[in-house]
């Protein structure tokens, strides 16, 4: 059975999301996490280059809600807030204005899932393959990725 992996919680009070608990423990834990756990997602959605490590770089707009986030019991550092001129690159456009970005970005996390033999492939990439190409150099981490994977397979129990 596949499972789906939601990746954000979107706050409509705050118009802004926070990654769900499920997937920030299989970020963390298979080493997903750079400096957040969406930075490599990121990259995906620019055309996979390195501007997307920097799609949540929105310190502006997390000021702006920072009072009414802590109200809410959210830590304003931990949220994600969507700046649509990030999602455009004025090369050959825009074709849409800043309101019908943020509204098509808004939905498309709101349902954002991923097959966890996805973030699989992706954790795995990041852990060892480029590091330890014949697996010689240390194989007790990745013995111990494995164990990693296997645990979370369980513990989520739907694969």
């Amino acid at each position: 059975m596949d499972k789906m992996i939601k990746i954000f919680n979107y706050i409509p009070e705050l118009d802004a999301f926070d990654v769900t608990p499920e997937y920030k423990e299989i970020a963390d834990t298979l080493g997903l996490s750079e400096w957040n756990p969406v930075v490599w997602i990121g990259r995906l959605f620019t055309m996979d280059n390195d501007y997307g490590e920097h799609w949540f770089d929105n310190w502006t707009e997390r000021d702006a809600i920072e009072t009414k986030a802590r109200k809410l019991g959210y830590d304003e550092n931990l949220l994600y807030v969507i700046d649509p001129t990030r999602f455009k690159d004025n090369v050959d456009g825009a074709c849409h204005s800043n309101q019908e970005r943020a509204l098509f970005w808004t939905d498309v996390l709101k349902n954002l899932a991923l097959d966890f033999d996805t973030l699989v492939v992706f954790a795995t990439k990041c852990n060892y393959p480029s590091r330890y190409p014949d697996g010689s150099k240390n194989p007790d981490h990745i013995i111990n990725f494995k164990k990693k994977v296997e645990e979370l397979r369980k513990k989520y129990d739907t694969f």
